[in-house]
């Protein structure tokens, strides 16, 4: 049974033009230069990869050379693809490189089927350097990783097995008839690469768009800092890593002093940028292990590892900054201070117990007359909210009930403070 590469070859053309120019419409939905990348690799090649197989022949040696080049330069674009993907920068050397080698070879003296294994080994090493950018991705674990690494892996292999069986194929009777054998499963296997390679893409993008939309509904977008809910997810992790090495935590709750009033006088634009410098300076001030978030109006809170002696002196920290920075307005200097209320919690403790605790203290401190930090009185280490519950309610001056809403509605709360 014979096989018409015409045929395959122009499937496997069909193919890549086709999802080159499904994923050169992403790009210009999407705006993500990798699929710019990819989509113009695809297209580039199946239109090279088609006259060359159709007219080569009768183009003659130059342009069928530059059609030859056209074709390494899109393996080599997929590579670049991978990287721009990532996060890393363009490599325009690296893309013309396969190209430029195949070049150089043309004009050199060469044993028979030379060309041949030089043009499978840069395709394949293309290949690999694909699956090596996405091997080395180090900023998140996709689901799609594995298929991402073994798609082009297994596409070098295939490129590569003429060469590691060079000495079987060349004892075959009928060596055109066996060439014709490999140049069809090449066809073959172009084609399932192309569609693999795109449903990777897709898969990948997806996933890295899902990613963005959950880090956009944990992150407060004032300030840059974790909200309410991204807050509570990463210091219950906190608290579970540190609870399996027997370990405590100290929770810091500020708010900003008289922030209601800056609003009324200033305006809200320079309210947003005391919130912008505060969110600023938490962050300067405290270490990258610790948990900073923005839990309501002018509210923060920050979760550190330590005990709560290392957390005053950090909490000390920012208050001494920020009451020296100022907000300028039409020439005029905003001064304000912070008040800070600090809790400790053994390992294991309830992020709303420490949260209920640094609250309480947080009130002491407004009521001592603000820009001072509190500990949590006989509260360093409270284990669970029923008895934070208990021990807020001794205190006449924040009933239980006003403490929870100020720590699940903090919005409810601003105009109080």
């Amino acid at each position: 049974m014979s096989l018409d590469l015409s045929t395959l070859y122009l499937v496997a053309t069909l193919v890549a033009v086709t999802l080159g120019g499904l994923l050169l419409f992403f790009w210009r939905q999407e705006r993500i230069a990798a699929l710019g990348w990819w989509g113009a690799a695809y297209v580039i090649g199946g239109v090279a990869l088609r006259l060359w197989t159709v007219a080569g022949a009768l183009l003659g040696a130059i342009p069928t050379l530059v059609l030859q080049l056209t074709g390494f330069v899109a393996c080599g674009m997929v590579w670049n693809a991978a990287r721009v993907f990532h996060g890393r920068p363009s490599n325009l050397l690296g893309v013309g490189l396969g190209a430029a080698a195949w070049a150089v070879a043309q004009f050199l003296p060469q044993p028979a089927g030379l060309s041949v294994i030089l043009g499978a080994a840069i395709v394949a090493g293309y290949a690999a350097l694909t699956a090596s950018e996405l091997w080395t991705e180090r900023r998140r674990t996709y689901q799609s990783r594995w298929p991402a690494v073994l798609i082009p892996t297994l596409h070098g292999v295939v490129l590569m097995l003429p060469i590691l069986l060079g000495d079987v194929v060349q004892g075959i009777d009928g060596a055109m008839e066996a060439g014709n054998g490999w140049v069809a499963a090449f066809a073959i296997e172009l084609v399932l690469y192309a569609v693999g390679t795109v449903f990777i893409i897709l898969m990948l993008v997806s996933e890295r768009t899902v990613a963005a939309h959950k880090n956009a509904a944990s992150v407060d977008p004032l300030t840059g800092l974790f909200n309410r809910r991204g807050f509570s997810e990463l210091t219950e992790r906190m608290i579970r890593r540190e609870a399996t090495a027997g370990r405590g935590v100290s929770v810091m709750i500020f708010d900003i002093d008289h922030f209601k009033s800056i609003n009324d006088r200033f305006g809200h634009p320079a309210g947003d940028e005391i919130l912008k410098l505060f969110g600023c300076i938490v962050i300067q001030s405290l270490r990258i292990t610790d948990i900073v978030g923005r839990i309501g109006g002018e509210e923060f809170a920050a979760m550190l590892p330590c005990t709560v002696e290392e957390a005053k002196i950090a909490a000390e920290r920012v208050r001494s900054v920020f009451a020296e920075a100022a907000v300028h307005v039409d020439d005029e200097a905003i001064e304000t201070t912070v008040s800070i209320g600090l809790a400790s919690g053994a390992a294991g403790a309830e992020v709303q117990a420490l949260l209920a605790s640094a609250d309480t203290a947080l009130y002491q401190a407004k009521r001592n007359g603000r820009n001072r930090i509190e500990v949590a009185a006989g509260e360093e280490e409270p284990t669970s909210l029923d008895r934070t519950r208990k021990i807020a309610a001794a205190k006449p001056k924040l009933p239980v009930r006003e403490l929870m809403q100020r720590i699940q509605n903090p919005e409810a709360a601003e105009g109080a403070s």
